[in-house]
């Protein structure tokens, strides 16, 4: 070998090596833009838990349509082309409605006791305040505007329909089970579980972190942080609750995208739900820390 020949052989290795430092210095530089506490998430949150061991408070809104890979791409491509076409009473019978009647009332039982709130038009409007109708009225041909006639509901149920902002011009049977059809792939299948209940206000609502004390697990409306220097308006809502001893298992793993990690919540009704939280390792730990004493698989390290 010559010696111009390893002259270019430690250039090579120099930068090589070079390569290799720098990748280093910018893991670590991410790695420490990463790491976060949620103690301002906790301070605002622990007066709505009073007489509860604030545990932990998440960070970034968990998202429900990340499923698996094969049922997300199936769930999608069946929900675009077909749930809109679909007559409402072959949706009850692909979910296994016998009466929507009944089976409305029997989605309101579990929001009624997860959500700890008595459905009062009160309360829903204050929940569902500042959110404007999903649906406004059809209208017609122009200058032949339709009028249409909101459907008649009893106190609770409109109080249900603004909770979730339903529309109030289709019947509440047909848009729940349009609901449960998209996210088949996502949950058990029955919004009338403790799952399903979870999952409608997923679905409704956007910035909803869970929280978990050393009794409940919390799903909360708060909105995400604020950017640093401008001042913290958000004020945190406990949207939906569970007591723990009702949750019988969380399995848990690294997802492949770097801050994406799935989580599957079993609850003792024999319902799940598969969500996905958009957070750090840092907030992931914090949380898998938080529902230790739950069973379930643990990601590796």
């Amino acid at each position: 070998m010559t010696s111009g020949d390893r002259g270019r052989l430690g250039r090579l290795a120099d930068a090589v090596l070079g390569g290799a430092r720098a990748a280093r210095d910018k893991a670590r530089e991410l790695r420490d833009e990463f790491r976060t506490s949620d103690e301002p998430e906790r301070a605002l949150v622990a007066p709505l838990v009073a007489g509860q061991e604030l545990r932990y408070v998440g960070l970034a809104p968990v998202r429900t349509p990340e499923t698996h890979r094969a049922g997300s791409q199936l769930a999608d491509r069946m929900g675009d082309e077909l749930a809109d076409a679909l007559d409402p009473r072959a949706l009850f019978g692909l979910l296994n409605i016998v009466n929507p009647v009944v089976w409305v009332d029997a989605v309101m039982t579990p929001v009624r006791l997860a959500a700890g709130v008595l459905l009062l038009p009160g309360k829903a409007a204050a929940v569902a305040a500042g959110v404007p109708e999903e649906e406004a009225p059809e209208t017609g041909p122009p200058h032949q505007p339709t009028q249409r006639e909101p459907l008649p509901l009893t106190e609770e149920q409109e109080a249900f329909r603004a909770l979730f902002r339903l529309s109030r011009y289709r019947p509440l049977a047909d848009q729940l089970a349009e609901i449960a059809y998209r996210r088949r792939y996502v949950f058990s299948g029955d919004l009338a579980s403790l799952a399903g209940s979870l999952l409608l206000f997923l679905d409704r609502y956007t910035g909803t972190p869970l929280a978990v004390t050393d009794t409940h697990l919390h799903l909360l409306r708060m909105g995400r942080r604020p950017d640093e220097g401008r001042p913290d308006r958000r004020q945190p809502r406990v949207l939906w609750s569970v007591e723990r001893r009702r949750v019988t298992r969380i399995d848990s793993e690294h997802g492949a995208r770097l801050v994406h990690f799935p989580s599957t919540i079993a609850f003792d009704d024999g319902s799940w739900i598969r969500i996905v939280n958009p957070a750090t390792r840092d907030d992931q730990s914090r949380f898998l820390a938080a529902v230790r004493e739950i069973p379930g698989k643990r990601p590796t390290p």
